[in-house]
């Protein structure tokens, strides 16, 4: 069974292509194309869809939207188990997230590493899980944002490799503050697992952020947030992570953690290397209200989740789908926005080779909009 998408305008790996056509054979892209070559290579036992019918005209065909650092949703927590993450990503689905890192917070040692243990197990079994995220604990009290400070600690090898060894092989990203004792031979040792480490919830300076860069980080986690600003005389993370070539930024693009301007800053700064992110937890799709977060008390008022003593952002209620939109409205560029959401963040997490991609032989995960880029319909690995 194969899937022929046409009348579509496809934006993939920063280019669009008007009245293109998209063909799926199994879980694969197959082939692609522009005006009606695509009439030659339909079968009888294909499923033609015409993306204009289904979607208005303008509608848009994406890769499937990757979400590499993200909590919950639909009012369920990663960290509670299962179920819950089932639920979560279901809803994350829906809004063009094929795939997703499982980010845990901080929690005693031994808990998360029975979480990490989860979710290797349920990568084996759901394709859509590429693995774990640990935000987690190895952060500066400082800048913990949403995460308790009694459970933090320096990223000490023992602790480190100890984490590393219940994911069986699926963290895909750690956050660590580089400042702390060990954090520079910490950010080797993730590495070496095959890990990205991630600099994050920090108060390290540029040329700290530079030297964990050069031992091997790779991601800023959520640029501007829980870290010294970027100053013209002090460019602190986010101006060291924008030098270096090597390195991409997480941004939460909900209008909240990021002004939209900052957000268009970002973009023309580092063209290619911005990984848009949810950090959703799990008031994404449920609504304001009461919720607990890596076992702290969050209020959810108008979209935007904080501590419930007020001292601090606490993830997002945000959806890919949305965080698009808002870029777009921002001034960036559609490609480099859906760039941001597909083919960025799956190289920054090592699965630049078969996702983030509509091109043959990547994996067949894609996401149709229409023209105000709303989604319609969603495919992962060639499954609606």
């Amino acid at each position: 069974m194969s899937l022929l998408v046409h009348s579509v305008r496809l934006v993939d790996d920063e280019r669009v292509a008007d009245d293109a056509w998209v063909r799926f054979a199994g879980d694969r892209v197959a082939e692609t194309g522009t005006g009606d070559g695509w009439r030659d290579l339909a079968t009888p036992s294909d499923e033609v869809l015409d993306a204009e019918e289904a979607a208005g005209a303008g509608a848009v065909l994406t890769p499937g939207f990757i979400d590499i650092h993200g909590h919950g949703g639909a009012g369920f927590s990663y960290d509670d188990g299962h179920d819950a993450i089932r639920a979560a990503r279901a809803l994350h689905r829906a809004h063009g997230t094929t795939r997703a890192v499982i980010s845990l917070v901080t929690a005693p040692l031994e808990a998360m590493e029975r979480r990490a243990a989860m979710v290797a197990d349920l990568t084996g079994t759901d394709a859509g899980i590429l693995g774990s995220h640990l935000e987690g604990p190895f952060l500066d009290p400082a800048r913990k944002g949403a995460h308790d400070e009694t459970l933090l600690r320096a990223p000490l090898a023992e602790a480190v490799e100890r984490l590393l060894a219940a994911g069986r092989g699926t963290v895909r990203q750690v956050t660590l503050a580089p400042e702390l004792a060990g954090g520079v031979a910490a950010i080797r040792i993730v590495v070496a697992s095959g890990a990205a480490a991630a600099v994050g919830h920090t108060s390290a300076d540029a040329e700290t952020c530079a030297t964990a860069f050069d031992a091997g980080a790779t991601i800023l986690t959520h640029a501007f947030n829980a870290m010294p600003g970027l100053h013209h005389r002090a460019p602190g993370p986010v101006g060291a992570a924008i030098a270096d070539p090597r390195v991409t930024l997480e941004v939460i693009a909900d209008g909240a953690h990021v002004h939209p301007d900052v957000i268009r800053i970002v973009f023309a700064a580092a063209p290619g290397r911005v990984a848009l992110v949810t950090d959703a937890m799990a008031a994404a799709g449920a609504g304001d209200g009461h919720y607990e977060l890596g076992g702290l008390g969050v209020d959810v008022v108008d979209g935007v989740a904080r501590l419930t003593d007020g001292a601090a952002i606490a993830g997002s209620t945000l959806t890919q789908d949305a965080a698009l939109r808002l870029s777009v409205a921002c001034g960036v560029a559609l490609p480099a926005a859906v760039h941001a959401l597909t083919t960025a963040p799956a190289r920054a997490v090592g699965r630049g080779a078969d996702l983030g991609r509509l091109a043959a032989g990547f994996l067949a995960d894609a996401v149709l909009l229409d023209a105000g880029l709303h989604v319609h319909r969603v495919w992962t690995g060639g499954r609606e």
